[in-house]
């Protein structure tokens, strides 16, 4: 059997395969990034998933494919945990961004990863090729859910938010100081903290020129950073993965569009693209 699991900051999700590519098994567990995440975390998060926890002994092969892998020292730490859990079985841990890939397309394109972070790259459709190494939620990762999240912060308490979206956001959040410092200085996954702000971009009524100015600012930013860097990108569809992307389709596509960049396919969670990607390769 074979196990598939994109993982990101936020949530994890695992699929069982047969030889055959059906699907035996779905689950979940929360986020794994080894950058943000410790190695003692990484493997108390799976052996608390009971359906993970019967396959440790049974799996022959796992393909991990996750935020926060795309340099050797995190990706050999989620290794080792992987192939210390799962012991008979050949372990390969892949960045992210191969999963939003192999879920999206197979011609060329650039695909963009708009999720709790945020990436990108230029596949020529046999190789994968990046612009920038993502170093990570405190430099980059332009137009993520922890980006929109910090943004919604930093307007709240510096009073650019409008009053109305302000009150609902404080009836929404836990907004003491000491608590949110907490939160992104002494915990895990700051990140995900972050990210989980950014859903009242889509749950709040409030404003509603507010929010799409606050989103179109962030998407703009990425555009320039992160789809502009490839000289093929005037040239070939942008492909989006993640809720970020998914649930912002329309100003997305539009900031596209003044770009003049053609906007691609729109894939909420990769994990369902990669059953149909391994059911017709040789497993």
């Amino acid at each position: 059997m074979i196990l598939i699991a994109d993982g990101g900051s936020t949530k994890c999700d695992w699929i069982l395969l047969n030889k055959s590519g059906d699907v035996i098994q779905k689950t979940r567990t929360l986020g794994l990034n080894p950058t943000v995440v410790s190695q003692s975390e990484i493997k108390d998060r799976i052996q608390s998933n009971e359906a993970l926890n019967a396959i440790f002994s049974t799996t022959e092969r796992v393909d991990f494919y996750g935020a926060g892998c795309g340099t050797k020292t995190p990706r050999l730490l989620l290794q080792e945990a992987l192939s210390n859990l799962f012991s008979l079985a050949k372990v390969t841990v892949h960045e992210d961004i191969a999963a939003a890939v192999y879920a999206t397309t197979t011609k060329p394109g650039i695909i963009c990863i708009l999720g709790t972070g945020s990436n990108s790259c230029y596949f020529d459709g046999t190789k994968i090729h990046s612009g920038a190494p993502s170093l990570g939620y405190s430099v980059m990762d332009d137009a993520s859910g922890n980006y929109y999240g910090k943004q919604l912060l930093r307007d709240y308490f510096y009073k650019k938010m409008p009053t109305k979206v302000a009150s609902e956001f404080e009836s929404t959040f836990d907004l003491d100081p000491d608590t949110i410092k907490v939160n992104l200085y002494k915990k895990a996954n700051p990140n995900a903290y972050l990210a989980s702000f950014a859903e009242f971009l889509f749950l709040c009524k409030q404003d509603e020129n507010y929010f799409n100015q606050l989103i179109k600012t962030g998407i703009a930013l990425f555009v320039e950073n992160q789809v502009l860097i490839y000289k093929e990108a005037k040239q070939v569809p942008i492909h989006f993965v993640g809720s970020i992307a998914h649930f912002s389709i329309e100003v997305v596509s539009q900031c596209l569009k003044e770009y003049n960049l053609k906007p691609g396919n729109f894939i909420k969670r990769p994990i369902d693209g990669l059953i149909t990607y391994y059911k017709t390769k040789e497993l």
